[in-house]
């Protein structure tokens, strides 16, 4: 794959004894939606504060822009706008006067025409002259966003960046992403522990646990394997066992699982392709059918090579 953003080969930092991040690799392109899980500890945050050259690494390398990052370190910046946690601002100044003073603090010479262009891509321009203190968390978090686009940069880099909102706001946050993505050409390199934020937006993810790399690939070919198992939810299940076993489907009732019951849930280990087939068949034989669930999710996933999330 051509244009490739972000190289990290064999990165390593350790603090005293503990090995915060070992021996990871990641590689991220242009136009990607790159997902960074793990659970707490995994070594997320230690990762990004060594991609924006924040701390040193152990051992290892890190090319962005096919630049060595710590020889190139000011030339690499300058393509790049990252928020790392909560972005701060001054709450008794107005959002178009935070973007000023951030401009000429990084030294950016950005036109008052820009700054509006800028709050436009974020849904803020209307909010131009209100004082941030008057603002809701995701409009503050889409200012922060909006922090990082000032100069203009080819890779963004966001830190939990839904992290405390409500689900309107998160759902700002995303469709602001996709369209940094879609419309303006950006590369987003995400990390966050929202695993549906993820599975909904990204187009490539990595999953670190303890500081190493556990699984990298898209999100299609990771989450949406050719054969899954579905659960389907019936009138009658035995006819409907009946119907999936004679098509050569294996049955798989799983009555300790959560939730399970084993009077109107059926759960199916079939092919993408043929589970429109199956339900076709139900209700061709008067079975109503509830409800189709495939189990394959990014959370059943992440908790599968994560030992559940445990530390």
């Amino acid at each position: 794959m051509e244009n490739k953003i972000i190289e990290v080969t064999n990165l390593s930092k350790r603090f005293k004894s503990l090995w915060a991040v070992n021996s990871l690799n990641l590689n991220v392109f242009k136009g990607d939606i790159f997902g960074f899980l793990g659970p707490n500890g995994a070594g997320k945050s230690t990762t990004i504060r060594m991609l924006l050259s924040l701390i040193y690494p152990t051992t290892g390398s890190v090319k962005i822009f096919e630049m060595d990052l710590f020889k190139n370190r000011i030339k690499i910046l300058k393509r790049i706008g990252a928020i790392v946690e909560k972005p701060d601002m001054y709450g008794y100044l107005s959002a178009r006067k935070n973007l000023e003073i951030l401009a000429k603090l990084s030294r950016y010479d950005i036109t008052n025409q820009r700054i509006m262009e800028i709050l436009d891509i974020v849904g803020l321009k209307d909010r131009a002259n209100s004082k941030v203190k008057t603002f809701s968390s995701g409009m503050k978090q889409r200012l922060g966003i909006a922090q990082a686009l000032i100069h203009d940069p080819e890779l963004i880099i966001l830190d939990e960046p839904t992290t405390g909102l409500d689900p309107h706001g998160m759902k700002e946050i995303r469709d602001l992403i996709l369209s940094l993505k879609n419309d303006f050409g950006k590369t987003i390199f995400l990390s966050s522990h929202l695993l549906f934020e993820v599975e909904a937006i990204a187009t490539r993810m990595i999953i670190i646990n303890k500081g190493k790399t556990v699984v990298e690939g898209s999100v299609e070919e990771l989450l949406r394997p050719k054969e899954l198992e579905v659960l389907f939810n019936v009138n009658d299940i035995e006819r409907a066992i009946d119907i999936a076993k004679n098509m050569s489907l294996e049955v798989i009732n799983k009555t300790n699982e959560q939730n399970f019951d084993k009077k109107n849930q059926v759960r199916i280990k079939i092919q993408r392709e043929l589970i429109p087939v199956l339900n076709k068949k139900y209700v061709e034989n008067d079975i109503e059918v509830f409800s189709i669930t495939p189990s394959r999710s990014l959370e059943d996933y992440f908790l599968s090579l994560t030992d559940g999330g445990a530390k």
